[in-house]
């Protein structure tokens, strides 16, 4: 049977319709980037090849749907009024959006001459400028009228072709409809299983691969995937050059392996020192809550009071927005990868971390979470990275696979719990237990503590604190530095209390926004180096990024070990002040008061940064801060892509 005269009419030409719009955009980006591309013609045939297939591909993805609903369909509700509204109320939202798709693709090209990528992705988190930037860029009455006029005219040359009354009126069996249906849903599973960007992405020639790919599918693979590609979107220079530049920087070290890599020896002398670790990190806490910052609301009488008896940093910044860019840092000492964090990327295990360091010195290395860890990956990164897990989630979800030892915090032992977990002080109350244990074996240990409270709903346990739960983030400041309290009073009574440092740090600020690109301010967290035996608190002044805080803290303890760290020792005489401050795309380099940005585009800018008025200005770029800022990224990306981050 003809299957443009059956009630698969409908279908087919929308099949026909999208790729052949496809092939359009495609002929049309080509000529966008022709004098850049360097295509021969072997080049344009694999291009056109590669780019059939993947649109063929969401061509079958869109599909799949209304094929089985054409299946199931009987041959008299077929004819119904009802089936004609919602079949064409259906092909027209879909083909709109299809229209609205390609249009997106060529405006995402000119500017960044790729197809959809996480960038598109992330404009989903950011529809205000994205709308109000599409509504100042474009006249969108127009657009808008032109795309529905579009669409009209599409369903008035289907209407004169009868697609629409073959898709109505034409008796197809079910044996038919099972054949066309099955013919369908069984492309969608192939396509589904081995179509994947990696099969474009097997070119030199950047332009060749970008062509081939389908944006519909490049948008849906960089939302799973949530990677940035450094060398196609930012400025880049001789990869030689920038590891002599970042190396340059590293002034602690003796020696380098290889000229492509950061590993080498940190020797100290002195006799080591080797108490337990337990770093709390806390959950969205900005400097700026603490009096020792210049809050005057009295929120933290607990951590101020630890910060006038610890190692306090005073200046140190927070690498990204987000809690997995704060362990990213904290546990590789890393500047912040472009895109997502590589606690969420593909192939982040068995990397150089800071457990590696605790490890090689005899330590057991906990990851203690009060929610599920299979939130943001957590639980993979940090169990196939040599920690075992504590979390409050479920016993195993299908598809999560790590090597570290997982126990749950049974709910006997949870007296307060809201969306994202437990309260603080039942997670912390899992710690003693779990330290009680490892001291009762002689055995030293790290922990790396990630709490919840300080999170939107703002809900923890009644009667704890003079502001009543889920009113607002004061309250949940509050109570997060009463369970600091609350810790704090039952350790000092356990015997390895004394042989323990406790680290208090944020893992990002309660909020970045601003008019600026980065706005600094919002990324000064506190840093609290507590118990530290055999030292007065001091306040160390310089300004410093969250991947300093390890290399420091093994500097005051005195060890000699193997780092592949990008951190240093700030309290090294030949310290340089810097930190790494950035979103999913914009990379920042500020020294002192001047901040570089890294955008897109392979754009670079530079500001003047007046702390304390807050206030951003720019400036004429200088090279050489520029240089250090590629050198810094393009490296992390280059040994994150070229296995030089493993152990």
């Amino acid at each position: 049977m003809n299957v443009s005269k059956t009630r698969y009419a409908l279908l087919l030409s929308f099949i026909v319709f999208f790729v052949s719009l496809s092939f359009v955009v495609r002929i049309i980006l080509t000529c966008f980037s022709w004098r850049n591309a360097g295509l021969s013609i072997a080049d344009l045939f694999t291009v056109f090849l590669k780019g059939f297939v993947f649109d063929m591909a969401v061509a079958f993805f869109l599909c799949a749907a209304y094929s089985l609903y054409l299946l199931i369909l009987p041959e008299k509700f077929n004819r119904s009024l009802l089936n004609r509204v919602l079949t064409y109320i259906g092909f027209f939202l879909v083909v709109l959006i299809c229209m609205f798709s390609f249009f997106a693709e060529i405006t995402f090209w000119k500017e960044f001459d790729s197809r959809f990528n996480f960038i598109a992705v992330d404009y989903l988190v950011y529809t205000y400028e994205v709308v109000n930037n599409i509504n100042e860029s474009y006249p969108l009455p127009y657009l808008i009228g032109g795309m529905l006029l579009a669409t009209m005219s599409i369903i008035l040359l289907l209407e004169i072709r009868k697609v629409f009354k073959y898709t109505f009126t034409s008796p197809t069996s079910f044996k038919t409809r099972a054949c066309y249906t099955g013919t369908i849903l069984l492309g969608t599973i192939v396509f589904a299983l081995f179509t994947s960007n990696d099969w474009a992405e097997q070119d030199a020639n950047r332009y060749k691969d970008e062509l081939s790919k389908a944006g519909i599918f490049s948008f849906f693979a960089a939302f799973k995937n949530n990677e940035l590609e450094y060398d196609d979107f930012y400025l880049v220079k001789n990869t030689d050059e920038i590891f002599e530049t970042v190396k340059t920087g590293l002034f602690d070290t003796s020696s380098f392996d290889t000229a492509r890599h950061i590993r080498r020896k940190i020797i100290d002398p002195a006799v080591p020192l080797k108490p337990n670790v337990i770093m709390i990190t806390i959950e969205s806490f900005s400097a700026d809550f603490m009096k020792s910052f210049g809050n005057t609301n009295n929120l933290t009488p607990v951590l101020d009071s630890i910060a006038n008896s610890s190692v306090l940093f005073t200046n140190m910044y927070a690498t990204g927005t987000r809690t997995v860019r704060g362990m990213e840092a904290l546990s590789l000492s890393i500047p912040p990868t472009p895109g997502n964090s590589i606690v969420r990327r593909k192939n982040n295990e068995g990397l150089f971390s800071v457990g590696s360091v605790f490890k090689e010195m005899g330590y057991t290395r906990t990851f203690f979470y009060g929610g599920d860890g299979y939130f943001d990956n957590m639980n993979a990164f940090f169990g196939n990275n040599g920690f075992d897990i504590v979390d409050h989630g479920n016993k195993l979800i299908p598809g999560e696979h790590f090597t570290g030892k997982r126990t749950r915090i049974p709910g006997d032992q949870v007296h307060f719990e809201n969306a994202w977990g437990i309260c603080d002080e039942d997670l912390y109350d899992a710690v003693i237990r779990d330290a009680d244990i490892q001291h009762g074996k002689g055995q030293a240990f790290y922990d790396f503590v990630m709490t919840t409270s300080n999170h939107r709903p703002y809900t923890y346990p009644a009667g704890k604190i003079d502001i009543a739960p889920g009113t607002g983030r004061d309250g949940a400041v509050k109570y997060t530095d009463y369970a600091i309290g609350e810790f704090i009073k039952k350790i000092k009574a356990k015997p390895w209390f004394d042989n323990t440092i406790i680290i208090f740090i944020a893992d990002h600020c309660a909020s970045v926004a601003g008019k600026d690109e980065i706005n600094v301010a919002h990324y000064l967290i506190p840093c609290m180096i507590y118990n530290l035996k055999g030292s007065q608190p001091f306040t160390i002044q310089k300004q410093c990024s969250q991947i300093d805080l390890y290399p420091t803290l093994f500097g005051l303890l005195h060890w000699s070990y193997t780092s592949n760290f990008y951190g240093n020792d700030v309290l090294q005489q030949d310290y340089y002040p810097r930190a790494f401050v950035g979103t999913f795309q914009k990379l920042g380099y500020l020294t002192r008061d001047t901040l570089v940005i890294l955008s897109p585009g392979r754009k670079s800018s530079q500001y003047l940064w007046n702390q304390m008025a807050n206030e951003q200005k720019l400036i004429e770029p200088g090279n050489d801060l520029i240089d250090k800022a590629i050198s810094y990224y393009q490296s992390a990306n280059y040994l994150f892509k070229h296995g030089g981050l493993k152990e």
